[in-house]
């Protein structure tokens, strides 16, 4: 794990008729600095993804490009003072695979170019004026979508036919407070309309966990989605763990819930996503403005499901699910 102030900056030698000192000196200005400021560092597969598009493009780390991490080990009110210190170096853009990082990014950063990754409703959550026309200096690519909870819950409840109350677990301020209210209403409607009565449960922090799943099984749920956040994707595993331990099929946001063995997942494809935000940066390291980037919305969705997790909840998923599967763990 990348740790609160680990940061990769790597010294560049160069040969020829300048003395190493000054040859340094000239190195470092002429190389572009990325920085990065996240929640945490664990869609590791998605960060590799995003550096190989860099690789592809020419970049090579720690010689032609400079990338400054910053992570705040799963504590968003860090947020503000990294993205502060990611400024202080004088990057030449900032990244930021979260919504509340993005948030951070813009309060502090008032001229440096920011691409965010996976944000909500980046106009919604205030990063952008619209998605044609960001305006200012932010831009990216956004993966959460209302309409998406909907999916989820009609996938959940072909799976499990029979559930007539559904747990929908939610981390207040996990996607932004204007993002969140969106989906957990997306989530109310789209409960609703299946027939099935929705329960919201909180969870701010890792120590309400057993007594988010305690109430879920107070109120005798028969499945469970998982609403996402930064804190449940650092957090998949104990989240997997409980729900198997309570014996709830469970639907989650991304694949990597499913890797760690959860039932199933629909959403973007985060590797996508972030291979797409390295052009975005080179972009702008080649001289566009973030106000004349649109806002890409996802195109790559993919359902991923686990047979032995359902298997272990006697749960038989029905061929028509398996067949439209992007990804069967078994």
């Amino acid at each position: 794990m990348i740790g609160l102030r680990l940061a990769f900056s790597i010294t560049l030698l160069l040969g020829g008729l300048f003395s190493p000192v000054a040859a340094e000196a000239q190195q470092a200005a002429n190389v572009p600095r990325i920085g990065y400021v996240t929640t945490n560092l664990a869609a590791g597969h998605a960060l590799e993804a995003f550096r190989q598009v860099l690789r592809d493009l020419g970049y090579v780390e720690g010689r032609t490009v400079v990338i400054e991490y910053r992570a705040a080990e799963g504590k968003p009110e860090r947020l503000p003072a990294l993205a502060a210190e990611l400024v202080a170096l004088k990057v030449d853009v900032i990244v930021a695979p979260t919504t509340l990082a993005a948030l951070a990014a813009k309060q502090a950063a008032r001229t440096v170019p920011i691409v965010f990754i996976g944000a909500g409703d980046p106009v919604t959550d205030g990063l952008v004026t619209s998605l044609a026309r960001p305006g200012g200096n932010v831009t990216g690519l956004s993966s959460v979508a209302p309409d998406l909870v909907g999916k989820r819950l009609e996938l959940l409840k072909q799976a499990v036919p029979e559930v007539s109350r559904l747990a929908v677990l939610w981390q207040p301020g996990g996607s932004g407070e204007r993002t969140d209210k969106d989906l957990l209403k997306a989530a109310d409607a789209a409960a609703r309309a299946l027939g099935v009565r929705p329960q919201f449960v909180e969870a701010r922090g890792l120590a309400d966990f057993d007594r988010a799943f305690s109430e879920m099984t107070r109120a005798r749920a028969g499945a469970l989605t998982v609403v996402g956040s930064a804190m449940f994707t650092l957090e998949r595993r104990r989240l997997v763990d409980l729900a198997a331990k309570n014996r709830l099929p469970a639907m989650y946001t991304l694949r990597e819930f499913v890797d760690a063995g959860g039932l199933m997942s629909y959403g973007v494809n985060m590797a996508d996503l972030f291979r797409r935000a390295a052009t975005y940066v080179d972009k702008i390291l080649k001289g566009a403005k973030p106000a004349d980037l649109p806002v890409e919305q996802p195109t790559k969705f993919e359902l991923v499901i686990n047979l032995k997790t359902a298997k272990a909840l006697g749960l038989i998923i029905p061929q028509s699910m398996l067949a439209r599967a992007d990804h069967i763990v078994e």
